[in-house]
């Protein structure tokens, strides 16, 4: 039977494993969840207004896809509206022709090759011979001279079967990049040259808006600034993006081409749709500041101070910015200080946010 010892040093060791299980679970601190924001983009000019205009979706990569030699088209293996993938095989050419001309050129090298082979024996024969005075020196002359002459012709074939192969290789259409196919302009089985146009590859993911703005306001825009777009063809296009490039020359309708590159569209947003553009435009030179929502701000001890969490996005963390403003319109804060165009900034849950924080936008 135990003794009343053992059945001591037992229990304690056994009280003494609980309390380490415990300990051990204790220290397990699950991971907080990422708390979702919403967003607010600074874009309003305090002392601006918002302008509409219409614009039209395109890609800012696009390429005119050509065979780069002539002949037949064998055959076309994609139509308007697929998605290709860089090196993906787009067309070909009958290569028959192109492979005759290669089958051509490593014959020629072959021969060169060989003749090379005879001429540099025979110059060895003839040196030895004049070495002994056997030969005259011109029976020399001659055979160092047929063997330089080989070594060019060598040479140049060499060069014509390079030429040949890259020509056959140049019977495949490749895509250049991964893309959606724009247009299509040719057919199978017909007659092409080179530079010929056969199809035309947007870059995939890489999207512009084009629109144009009446002379008469193009002075109140500049590059960079941040613009919204919007789409009633695509239900879930609430784009952002920045003015990337404003035309210097007004057409007949006084009026100048202005592109904004899209950051992050969505996947069916393609080109060739219509859209909405809001631009912030300034009254004058100074704009005093941009409008944020009340519930964005947090205020602080003094008067016109506050904070905001400004989000970044190469992080996806927010920081705590400091402010300064005055009243604005319309439950909007005129900031004047602490913030920048093109800002993403907390719009609500100030209070439950700290400096660092790992979030996600809402929707995201």
């Amino acid at each position: 039977m135990a003794t009343i010892s053992t059945i001591k040093n037992l229990t304690g060791l056994a009280l003494g494993l609980m309390v380490l299980v415990a300990c051990d679970e204790a220290s397990v601190i699950p991971e907080a969840p990422v708390r979702a924001i919403k967003p607010f983009y600074v874009a309003e000019l305090a002392g601006g207004t918002i302008r509409s205009f219409n614009g039209t979706v395109a890609s800012s990569g696009t390429s005119t896809l050509s065979f780069s030699v002539g002949g037949t088209i064998n055959s076309i293996d994609v139509n308007a509206g697929d998605q290709v993938k860089s090196g993906q095989i787009l067309a070909t050419l009958d290569n028959a022709p192109y492979q005759l001309d290669v089958d051509a050129a490593k014959s020629q090298q072959n021969a060169s090759k060989a003749n090379l082979e005879t001429q540099k024996s025979d110059l060895k024969r003839q040196k030895d011979l004049y070495e002994r005075g056997w030969v005259a020196k011109v029976v020399y002359d001659q055979a160092l001279l047929s063997y330089e002459s080989a070594k060019e012709d060598l040479n140049y074939n060499q060069s014509k079967l390079s030429g040949a192969n890259r020509n056959l290789s140049r019977t495949e259409l490749s895509a250049p990049y991964d893309g959606v196919i724009a247009t299509r302009t040719a057919e199978p089985f017909t007659e092409v040259t080179a530079g010929n146009p056969i199809f035309e590859i947007n870059a995939k993911g890489a999207l512009e808006v084009i629109m144009s703005v009446p002379d008469s306001l193009i002075s109140k825009i500049s590059i960079g600034l941040p613009v919204k777009v919007t789409s009633d063809q695509v239900a879930n296009c609430g784009c952002q993006g920045r003015i990337t490039e404003i035309g210097s020359i007004a057409s007949a309708a006084n009026a100048v081409t202005v592109k904004a590159t899209l950051n992050a569209p969505p996947a069916d947003l393609l080109p060739g749709v219509s859209t909405s553009v809001f631009v912030p435009m300034a009254i004058s030179t100074d704009t005093d500041g941009y409008l944020l929502p009340l519930n964005a701000i947090a205020a602080s001890g003094d008067s016109g101070e506050g904070y905001v969490f400004k989000f970044d996005q190469s992080s996806g963390t927010v920081s705590k910015v400091s402010i300064k403003g005055r009243a604005g319109r319309d439950n909007m804060i005129q900031i004047t200080e602490g913030i920048a165009a093109g800002d993403i900034i907390a719009a609500a849950g100030v209070s439950f946010l700290r400096d660092g924080q790992k979030v996600k936008l809402l929707g995201q």
